[in-house]
């Protein structure tokens, strides 16, 4: 058994050949393209806890809704199984590898010592096959997090599960039921031939490019707009239906995931997208949701009809039935392509109506980051009054005013530290703070849809100090060539390069976001508070920022864990892409 007992800076000296090889994107590491045999894999979880736990993580055989494909799962199952924790305990994990390739596993949200965070190549050396590895830590903290591979593309293939820690005190809220819904995708498609289709053609698997212009026809002036771009405004997600099968706890929409229920109820539902490449838009025809908490913490109740989760986001929200028999659970992806469903069922079989999939939303001026003064309302109406279709004048406007700057031969638009290359095709001309924009296809429904700005931290935040300096990033890529980056620079180029904070530092983080698709940027090992226009007290805390296209959003750290810690974009592509960073903690021990 193999167990973490080394410093930082041993540590990463020990780490340089799993560096490199964690800097190369999975599919381009040599992995066999084969479909790996093994015993059938159960969908849904079991539920594991005490002061020692036994995971382990072996391939197999899934199916869902009649379609089969490679599998990796915990203890068996997809989703892996609910792991229930109390704050203040300690816990001891034992991770066995039964692959025939690394593995390790990441404790999201989770305030662990760096060496057990579970990141190959940045905090530990991975998991080789058919050993064990031991994670030990104290847990400080509760709320719902969940758990996922950080090596290769295992996510995808079913290596994730949830992960509730219930509080040493009383809850804030009461219920009479607590469920589970983690939303994720099925695909018979091995997760490297789609990393390596996404290189050679980013279009390969969104099978609503061809057909929109039929829908939303254009003036000659946006064609060309649109072709100069090399993109189109339905470029909303990058794999979607049918190549997704959308998942509720393993469970695709048809086979039928149900929650019971009895009337006059209070039903905690906690929300978890564990999901590789996808937003989804929640909503329960219906019944309003009172949302609780994001990503494990604590915020001021919010009424809500609908609410858009990105992928590694939380949100704990409270619901409860009236005297229907049934009501549907509906997650639709963002760019309308299908949804994950479940059903809140009086007694078992009852059924709600489901809703059809509603119209696909389009990118706008907005979302290319020409905002003209739109702020927060996303940039422009959605669908084809946000397109302007007819008015050729503004369109040839745009054309004129703004390609150079989109195709990045202004560069007087960046900071000199962003490196302008091959990995960087646009630029956002005018970004604005979005925090109230609830996200593409919601901004113009009749009902209320959550944004960040409606978010308050319930507890107060134990440090409000003012920042001492501002950092800012941009998020950057080549959507054509599928590179994407950080200022520039993919993480194969940088990542013995870290972004330094001293410790305790106090600092203001601000995001650009220069492409046109939604990244939400995960940080590990630390919360931080996101900057959305409330006092510094209440400002909600964090561990993924959804950034909007053409936009940026702004979030205050203290840095007060050691260590070196990831920092990547959530969409599993994207990250493999490039989109990561190292972030170096200086430890209190340096600090004098």
């Amino acid at each position: 058994m193999i167990k973490a007992e080394f410093t930082r800076r041993g540590a990463m000296a020990a780490l340089g050949a799993s560096a490199a090889l964690a800097a190369v994107p999975a599919w381009a590491q040599g992995h066999s393209m084969r479909r790996h045999d093994g015993p059938p894999i159960r969908v849904g979880f079991d539920e594991v806890s005490g002061e020692v736990i036994d995971l382990t993580v072996r391939s197999g055989r899934r199916m869902v809704q009649g379609r089969s494909g490679h599998g990796i799962a915990v203890n068996g199952s997809v989703p892996g199984p609910l792991i229930r924790l109390r704050e203040g305990q300690n816990v001891r994990l034992n991770v066995t590898n039964h692959l025939d390739e690394d593995t390790s596993i990441h404790w999201h949200g989770l305030l662990v010592p760096f060496q057990y965070d579970g990141v190959p190549g940045i905090s530990f050396p991975g998991i080789k096959p058919h050993q064990t590895f031991q994670y030990e830590f104290p847990v400080r903290q509760s709320g719902t997090y969940w758990y996922h591979s950080h090596s290769g593309l295992q996510e995808q293939s079913g290596h994730y599960g949830p992960l509730i820690i219930h509080p040493a005190g009383p809850e804030p809220v009461s219920y009479d039921r607590d469920y589970i819904l983690l939303l994720s995708e099925f695909t018979p498609l091995h997760p490297h031939f789609i990393m390596s289709r996404l290189r050679t053609g980013e279009g390969y698997f969104n099978e609503q490019l061809s057909s929109w212009t039929d829908k939303y026809p254009m003036s000659g002036a946006e064609r060309r707009m649109w072709a100069e771009m090399r993109m189109l405004p339905t470029d909303i997600a990058d794999v979607s239906a049918p190549t997704y099968t959308y998942l509720a706890n393993g469970r695709g929409a048809k086979e039928g995931l149900e929650y019971l229920f009895r009337r006059g109820e209070r039903i905690r539902l906690r929300v978890i997208n564990g999901s590789a490449m996808t937003f989804f838009n929640l909503r329960i025809p219906g019944l309003p949701m009172t949302v609780i908490g994001a990503d494990g913490q604590n915020v001021l109740p919010v009424e809500v009809d609908e609410l858009q989760i990105a992928a590694a986001e939380t949100y704990d929200v409270i619901i409860e039935p009236g005297n229907a028999e049934a009501y549907a659970i509906v997650a639709e992806s963002m760019d309308r392509s299908g949804m994950a469903l479940a059903m809140l069922a009086s007694q078992p079989g009852a059924k709600a109506p489901v809703p059809a999939l509603r119209d696909p939303p389009l990118l706008t001026m907005g979302d290319m980051g020409m905002n003209h003064g739109s702020g927060d309302a996303g940039g422009g109406h959605e669908g084809h009054a946000g397109m302007d279709h007819g008015n050729g004048a503004q369109a040839s406007a745009y054309t004129s005013h703004s390609m150079d700057g989109m195709r990045m031969r202004d560069k007087s638009l960046l900071p000199p530290d962003v490196e302008i290359g091959p990995g960087l095709d646009m630029v956002s001309m005018a970004p604005v703070d979005k925090m109230g924009d609830p996200g593409l296809g919601l901004r113009d429904v009749k009902h209320r849809v959550l944004n960040y700005r409606m978010l308050s931290a319930l507890e107060p935040n134990k440090d409000t100090r003012e920042p001492s300096r501002l950092l800012e990033i941009h998020l950057t890529g080549n959507m054509e060539r599928y590179m994407w980056s950080f200022d520039g620079r993919m993480f194969s180029a940088v990542h013995d390069v870290p972004i330094r904070f001293a410790w305790n530092e106090r600092v203001r983080v601000k995001l650009i976001n220069n492409t046109m698709m939604a990244h939400p940027i995960h940080l590990h090992g630390m919360f931080f508070e996101l900057v959305n226009g409330k006092e510094a007290a209440h400002q909600p805390r964090k561990n993924v920022v959804v950034v909007q296209p053409g936009a940026s959003a702004q979030f205050d750290l203290t840095a007060n864990e050691p260590g070196d810690w990831a920092f990547h974009c959530h969409l599993m592509y994207h990250m493999h892409g490039g989109m990561m960073q190292t972030v170096t903690v200086v430890g209190p021990e340096d600090a004098a």
